[in-house]
């Protein structure tokens, strides 16, 4: 995960009048100034946006700041962050990969300001780049996967075809393959590199899933963003036909955030703590410590995790958390695509 991404999403954002179909955007008051421009959908998309606003309202609280909140529409990147800098933010943060090109224009043209980035290494000294060890996180729920398995048959599915949600599924087929080498794996990316309609495409998220579950697989990993409500939904759907399967969430403890009839179906999730790396930004922003340059949160720092929300792990949380500690310690390596 480089310059441009590590290499890329997910997952994973209004001028002043912020009211396109598309976006919006609110303000709060505070001391300091600041932007955050979320991703597609913004709040309430129960994953990766959810999990920046968790950061979000804990520093704005804490630190006193005056926020601006943003979402991106089409092809309005640019714009967004113009908004920012002529509304005179001191810190703009950008929820998503898809804010780094734009970012490094901004950020050279506006050296007093300071940016960061989630999910992409920007090469300009005032961008910080928030970036997650993902495949390890999805080491653990691959676990978790190949134990609860009745059938020796999983399944993934990724929003958008390229390396960093690929970087997801390597780690949860290692984690899968660590437990039961047989164990079937059904992989389905909703749209291809350069196509991030499949980060936000519940209808389509649902189709694959029903597609994985109707193959055979019983347990589900997502790693596409909203499309992600379409594999709730198809657990559900698919498990009132007999037996029960199961769907994994991804970046925030999706369980707890899902309309109650479809959290019952959410065995686990990877977390991504991107609530961490915001709140951290936010803090060293108001202590005066903000630094430039690539900040990793990876299991060593508990920068990713997995959820027992449910209970539904708690049979096999020794076996997980073996795997967690392996990771951290450096005895388990697990692969990447970046």
């Amino acid at each position: 995960m480089r310059k441009r991404v590590l290499a890329v999403a997910g997952l994973g954002l209004s001028l002043a009048l912020f009211a396109t179909s598309c976006s919006s955007s609110k303000s709060s008051s505070g001391g300091k100034k600041m932007s955050i421009l979320f991703d597609l959908k913004g709040r309430g998309d129960h994953s990766f946006n959810d999990s920046a606003v968790i950061g979000l309202e804990k520093a704005k609280a804490e630190f006193k700041y005056t926020v601006t909140e943003a979402v991106r529409g089409q092809n309005d990147t640019a714009e967004r962050l113009k908004n920012a800098v002529d509304n005179k933010s001191a810190l703009v943060i950008g929820v998503g990969f898809v804010w780094g090109d734009e970012m490094k224009k901004s950020a050279l043209a506006n050296p007093k300001i300071n940016f960061a980035v989630v999910d992409s290494v920007v090469d300009a000294p005032n961008v910080s780049g928030l970036v997650f060890k993902a495949n390890e996180g999805s080491y653990m729920v691959g676990v978790a996967a190949a134990l609860k398995s009745k059938a020796k048959h999983v399944g993934f599915i990724g929003g958008v075809d390229i390396p960093l949600i690929q970087d997801f599924y390597v780690g949860y087929e290692a984690g899968v393959k660590s437990v039961d080498p047989s164990i079937k794996i059904e992989v389905k990316y909703l749209s291809p590199a350069g196509d991030f309609s499949g980060f936000g495409d519940a209808a389509k998220g649902k189709t694959a899933a029903l597609a994985q579950y109707e193959a055979g697989a019983d347990v589900v990993f997502h790693a596409a963003g909203s499309s992600g409500d379409g594999l709730f939904a198809a657990a559900k759907e698919f498990s009132a036909k007999g037996a029960k399967v199961w769907a994994i969430g991804v970046d925030s403890d999706q369980a707890s955030s899902v309309a109650a009839d479809l959290a019952p179906f959410i065995l686990t999730s990877m977390i991504k703590h991107v609530d961490v790396a915001v709140y951290e930004t936010m803090k060293d922003q108001s202590a005066g410590t903000f630094k430039g340059g690539a900040r990793v949160f990876d299991a060593k720092s508990g920068g990713v995790d997995y959820s027992t929300t449910g209970g539904y792990v708690d049979d096999i949380k020794d076996k997980l958390e073996a795997a967690k500690k392996g990771i951290a310690d450096g005895t388990i390596k697990v692969p990447s695509k970046s």
